[in-house]
């Protein structure tokens, strides 16, 4: 795997910053792509359903792992 690689989203009117290997983020945005939804949403849907206690970049490093594993 590459070093995380830092993109910034837009979540709920704000923006912040992910960093993420570059195979989670080209696997982030193929799940995107395949549900039809921009890729700000899906983050945004993820932030709202992770546990407090989650950073937003393991909750969609997890998502990722689920989405595949499903």
């Amino acid at each position: 795997m590459s070093r995380p690689a830092k993109h910034s989203l837009t979540l709920s009117g704000h923006r912040t910053s992910v960093s993420l290997e570059p195979e989670f983020w080209e696997a982030f945005r193929e799940i995107a792509q395949t549900r039809d939804i921009a890729l700000n949403a899906l983050a945004a849907e993820i932030d709202a359903g992770r546990d407090p206690d989650t950073g937003l970049a393991s909750a969609i490093r997890l998502f990722v792992l689920r989405h595949y594993r499903g």
